[in-house]
């Protein structure tokens, strides 16, 4: 796996995950993706020689980006919407437009903008199914992901304790034990995971 259109070709042979993406094109949302984990996940575990199973994420995130309608209700009843189209996954609507508050950064110009902002260069990158096509949103690349290596996106770099304790929480490092963790505090620069 070495670029964007072998990501996208992963998930486009992958019927649950193309499922999923199906599902939130019904939707009609404004910028509308599946990020983080749903892409991560996928990737880590072929790049680690297994087949990837939906049901082993904990959610599946779903962003768009709506200013005119940025309050946390809409995304709660879109939640609800997911589950009665496709019930059994942990469904997570977040409108980008909104979550530059609770991030303390400054307001977000769209979902590309603000993924850029997610923790992890390799958590950074989300899926969407336009045109009958997976397309695949990277602001970051995919080097670090396609590459196994964790590190912080520049917005993250000055997080240091939130960058800690969001890895401790994860034990991706047991999961994907070729991966290589990146502190912020270590000037970018990959060390091997225990």
């Amino acid at each position: 796996m070495r670029s964007a259109r072998d990501v996208a070709a992963l998930i486009e042979a992958h019927a649950p995950m193309r499922g999923l993406l199906a599902v939130v094109a019904s939707l009609g949302l404004a910028d509308g993706w599946i990020g983080a984990g749903f892409v991560r996940n996928a990737v880590w575990d072929v790049l680690h020689g297994r087949d990837f199973d939906i049901g082993s994420l904990d959610d599946v995130d779903v962003v768009h980006f709506d200013p005119a309608d940025a309050g946390g209700a809409r995304d709660a009843a879109l939640e609800e919407e997911l589950r009665r189209l496709r019930p059994g996954p942990n469904w997570q609507v977040r409108n980008q437009a909104r979550m530059h508050r609770r991030n303390g950064d400054r307001p977000y110009r769209d979902t590309a903008d603000a993924i850029a902002h997610w923790p992890e260069t390799a958590t950074a990158v989300a899926a969407r199914l336009a045109g009958g096509r997976v397309e695949i949103l990277a602001p970051h690349g995919l080097d670090d992901l396609l590459g196994l290596t964790v590190r912080p996106t520049p917005a993250f770099r000055g997080k240091t304790e939130i960058y800690r304790q969001r890895l401790a929480g994860k034990d991706w490092a047991v999961r994907w034990p070729r991966l290589h963790l990146s502190g912020p505090e270590s000037g970018g620069e990959p060390a091997t995971a225990p």
